[in-house]
């Protein structure tokens, strides 16, 4: 029974840690684009916009 008592003071202090991690995600931006992270790891590498130099832009 002793171990209740020092028990939920820890739980609740955990708790509104990961709360107060959860508001700071929340207003730094961290869930602002969830579909462009999704949909950027689908893109290659290689169509990546040609650089002037490129072969495929000269005429």
């Amino acid at each position: 029974m002793d171990v209740i008592y020092w028990l939920i003071p820890v739980v609740i202090l955990l708790g509104l840690v990961m709360l107060g991690i959860l508001v700071w995600a929340i207003k730094s931006g961290q869930y602002e684009d969830l579909e462009g992270e999704g949909s950027r790891i689908l893109m290659d590498e290689d169509e990546k916009e040609s650089s002037p130099g490129d072969s495929k832009n000269r005429q």
